[in-house]
């Protein structure tokens, strides 16, 4: 009955059910308590309840099932104790109470007698104290799951389990942080199966054990951060050749990151955050072609970043933030363009200009290069990065104007560009940015009007003390207001504009008109008008010019006497005489 749409509670008729072998109700909806009454199901050999929504306590009446092979109430809400006869049931094979609210004590010297245990897993509850010593007598066992829990005190020898291929102690309190804390660890040397390990959230201290050297190959997965190890990482984890996750995180670590790193060619991530490492970034680490996640922040490491980095084509994260970095930040590293979660190498002393390969990280989520040495303009190919969430480039040395371009960025929920020599106007772009929750302009050479809406009507959300030349907003940013000149500064300009090009059109059609006019002028005829100069003409030159006032020259008659047409001999003029 198990992966149906089961709801309500589990019927206490089917304890009647007395040859029943299998009962499965996993993956359901179910509810109530497990009825007592299935303790009377002698046959039994599984019971499967996992992944419902049960309650109550494990009812003692199950310790009765001597047949039981499989037990698994795995991701419910059960509380209460284990009954302890649930330890003894000698035919058990997989015993699963994970992902619940179980409490109670285990004491060191509590029996657990499960000769063909293979998975026991308390995984996720609340059970504390300490672990059994009886429980390394579980030789077949497989899988060990301690992790979620309050254990508290040593974990006993597990010389005896030379089966055991996963062994997960992580987040208790085991250990007392110090030398000796890890000595168990020395107790699976002879263990040829192991493949998963992990410890880390505890209070393991001691230095770092290097009987781990002699650890089977097949290792997988070694996870120790989060506890009080020191001294070094041993040159002999590049033995662990099938490694695909290293975390040692959280730890006082010191000394460099060994060359041999790069032999772990299986490795998909790496995690040496929060140590005290030094040294250089080993170039072999641009071996790790399977790479998915590299978090080597908060450590003294110093030196460039290695550009061998660019083979590791499958990496999503990368934090190298928090060391003493140097030197320009490799334009392969910003061509990495399956970078999908974060890029982070802030709080280093890195230099430079952010090259223009950055366009390639489309799908990058955050961008985070605060508080380094770099240099430049802000390149207009950051708006390339459209998936980018958060954008952090403040204590550097950028200068400039904001690039248009950044308002492709319209996924932006926080914008840092503080303490840089940035300058120009606040882009109007930047209202629009629906989901910006936190924008830090403080520190700069900004100028003009700041906007009144969206994410600027917000003062928990925007930061613009320190630039002197802004003005306007909301009154609670307290800043000075716009004066005319100020606020009309684009409209004067616009008008300064209008005027010179209306000048200048003027200017160019007077010139073509009297050209034209000039032109116009050339072209006509040569013309007297005798009517308007006194001529000064003897009677006989009048005589001649009119032909002795022939009829012929007669142009008209009027009241005041006869006008007659004449030319002069002298110039060849047209008169009028009368």
């Amino acid at each position: 009955m198990s992966g149906n749409q089961l709801t309500g509670e589990i019927p206490s008729v089917l304890g009647l059910l007395s040859n029943l072998k299998e009962l499965g109700f996993s993956r359901n909806s179910l509810k109530g308590n497990i009825p007592s009454s299935l303790g009377n199901l002698s046959s039994l050999e599984e019971l499967r309840l996992s992944e419902n929504a049960l309650s109550g306590i494990i009812p003692e009446a199950l310790g009765q099932l001597r047949n039981l092979s499989l037990f698994t109430v795995f991701g419910n809400a059960i509380s209460g104790i284990v009954p302890v006869a649930m330890f003894n049931l000698s035919n058990i094979r997989a015993f699963d109470i994970g992902v619940n609210k179980i409490q109670g004590t285990l004491h060191s010297d509590l029996e657990i007698n499960m000769p063909h245990v293979e998975f026991f897993s308390v995984v996720d509850n609340q059970i504390y104290g300490q672990i059994p010593i009886s429980v390394s007598n579980a030789t077949n066992l497989n899988v060990l799951q301690f992790n979620g829990n309050r254990f508290n005190g040593n974990v006993p020898s597990l010389e005896k389990l030379d089966k055991l291929f996963n062994l997960e102690l992580g987040e208790n309190h085991l250990g007392q942080g110090r030398e000796g804390d890890l000595n168990f660890l020395c107790t699976l040397v002879n263990n040829t199966k192991l493949e998963y390990l992990a410890i880390g959230k505890n209070k393991f201290g001691g230095e770092f054990p290097k009987c781990i050297s002699n650890f089977s190959s097949n290792l997988r997965g070694l996870g120790m951060g989060g506890n009080n190890i020191w001294g070094r990482i041993p040159d002999s984890i590049g033995n662990f050749i099938n490694l695909e996750v290293l975390s040692i995180s959280v730890n006082q670590l010191s000394g460099p990151i060994p060359f041999n790193i790069g032999r772990l060619q299986k490795l998909k991530e790496f995690s040496a955050l929060n140590n005290s490492l030094s040294g250089t970034i080993p170039h072999s680490i641009g071996n790790l072609i399977e790479l998915t996640e590299l978090d080597l922040s908060f450590n003294n490491l110093q030196g460039s970043i290695p550009s061998g980095l660019v083979n590791c084509k499958n990496l999503i994260l990368m934090d190298l933030s928090h060391n003493n970095l140097s030197g320009p930040i490799p334009s392969e590293i910003l061509g990495l363009s399956s970078l999908s979660i974060v890029l982070s190498l802030s709080s280093n002393s890195l230099t430079g200009e952010l090259a223009v390969e950055v366009e390639k990280l489309k799908n990058l989520g955050i961008l985070d290069v605060s508080h380094n040495r770099l240099s430049g303009l802000l390149p207009k190919n950051l708006g390339s990065c459209v998936s980018l969430g958060k954008l952090f480039l403040e204590g550097n040395l950028f200068e400039g104007p904001i690039p248009s371009s950044l308002s492709s960025l319209r996924g932006l929920e926080a914008l840092d560009l503080s303490d840089n020599n940035l300058s120009g106007g606040i882009p109007e772009f930047l209202v629009r940015f629906g989901v910006l929750k936190y924008l830090n302009l403080s520190f700069n050479n900004f100028e003009g009007v700041i906007p009144s809406e969206a994410v600027f009507k917000n003062t928990s959300a925007i930061f613009v003390e320190g630039n002197n030349k802004l003005c306007g907003g909301i009154p609670e940013l307290h800043l000075s207001r716009c004066n005319s000149k100020a606020s009309s500064k684009t409209s004067i300009k616009l008008k300064i504009t209008i005027i010179v090009v209306i000048s200048g059109v003027t200017l160019v059609f007077s010139i073509l008109l009297i050209i034209w006019f000039r032109k116009k002028k050339e072209q006509k005829p040569t013309t007297t008008h005798v009517e308007n100069s006194l001529l000064q003409l003897s009677y006989q030159s009048i005589l001649r010019a009119a032909d002795g006032f022939s009829p012929q020259n007669l142009v008209g008659l009027g009241s005041f006497g006869s006008v007659y047409k004449g030319i002069l001999e002298a110039n060849g003029a047209v008169i009028a005489v009368k």
